[in-house]
């Protein structure tokens, strides 16, 4: 019983962090690894950086 809940509740969590963009990194990494290993990945903070960057490049209003 206490290993099924928590297997439930092990997988609520997960779909809230993919939900909420929190395992971003570790997807990248998963997508890296699969598809660009010749490459080194991005650290988490330049990730985060270039993810900000990105988002805010194309904003040329104030409101």
């Amino acid at each position: 019983m206490a290993t099924r809940l928590t297997a439930q509740l092990d997988k609520v969590w997960r779909i809230v962090r993919q939900l909420s963009g929190d395992d971003a990194y570790e997807r990248y990494l998963a997508h890296h690894a699969t598809h660009h290993a010749d490459t080194p990945p991005l650290s988490r903070a330049e990730y985060f950086r270039r993810r900000e960057q990105e988002k805010w490049e194309g904003v040329r209003r104030c409101c």
